[in-house]
């Protein structure tokens, strides 16, 4: 049974792609939509490997596979000598090891399984608070006009990038509505927060808007915050960040299937 060891560990690896970018939305926790064919490439690909590996594997167990013929895989000499042969042949094999390997390489599946049946969260409020206070100097600059309304719906990354660098004042006057999770510093202050990625869950980076008028709900809360925009230092200064929404209701929803912006 060792021999199927790597199918096995292929396999598993192979299948838990599929189920994340296949079956299911899971995959927008890790990387963007746009790598989602690349994602189910790469699992069928492992799974054809998986089942061309237990192919040879089996091919290898048929006997007389390992080179010895004729019962006792010896021609002639006397029966002493084939007996001294064979005893050694099995203490060779007595180890719990052969050509497949040790058996305690079957723990290898272990993490491939458990990527299977509990694919990793998103990443949250500890990943956004990881992150040190630098941001690219932007400049300051004229912003396009928002959609006319109120409320208008924004992208936590363009409510930050309105509110420190546009010098047309675009958020002035008007109503936003901002969702994203909760998270909090230690002096009681919170913050509706998003994680921008460009391409995966590794290059991510935090866009957040402190909150100010109601009470914080617990840290990763998924939140759906309307209010107007309270202007606090000069623009482009680092006073001006994180920008800060004076609250008008606050409602909580749940986590949506892509939990990231894209920066």
């Amino acid at each position: 049974m060792r021999r199927y060891g790597p199918a096995v560990l292929l396999a598993l690896v192979g299948a838990a792609i599929l189920r994340v970018s296949l079956f299911s939305e899971l995959y927008l926790r890790y990387v963007q939509a746009g790598l989602r064919p690349y994602l189910v490439v790469s699992g069928a690909a492992l799974m054809l490997l998986a089942v061309s590996v237990a192919v040879v594997a089996r091919g290898a167990a048929v006997p007389g596979a390992d080179g010895h013929e004729g019962g006792d895989g010896h021609e002639g000499g006397d029966g002493d000598e084939s007996d001294a042969d064979h005893a050694g042949h099995g203490h060779g094999h007595s180890h719990g090891h052969g050509p497949a390997g040790p058996r305690v390489a079957w723990f290898l599946t272990l993490p491939a399984l458990a990527l299977l049946l509990f694919p990793p969260p998103a990443l949250g409020s500890y990943s956004a608070e990881r992150e040190a206070a630098q941001r690219a100097a932007q400049g300051v600059g004229t912003f396009p006009a928002l959609p006319s309304g109120n409320p208008v719906d924004l992208a936590l990354g363009e409510f930050g990038s309105r509110a420190v660098y546009d010098s047309g004042r675009s958020l002035k006057g008007r109503t936003v509505r901002l969702t994203g999770f909760v998270t909090r510093d230690g002096d009681g202050t919170w913050y509706v927060t998003r994680l921008l990625v460009s391409c995966c869950a590794a290059d991510a980076t935090t866009a957040k808007a402190e909150v100010r008028g109601v009470e914080a709900p617990p840290v990763d809360t998924w939140v759906t915050v309307t209010g107007t925009w309270h202007p606090e230092g000069e623009l482009g200064s680092a006073e001006a960040w994180p920008p800060v929404v004076d609250a008008t209701s606050l409602r909580r929803v749940r986590q949506p299937d892509n939990p990231y912006e894209k920066r």
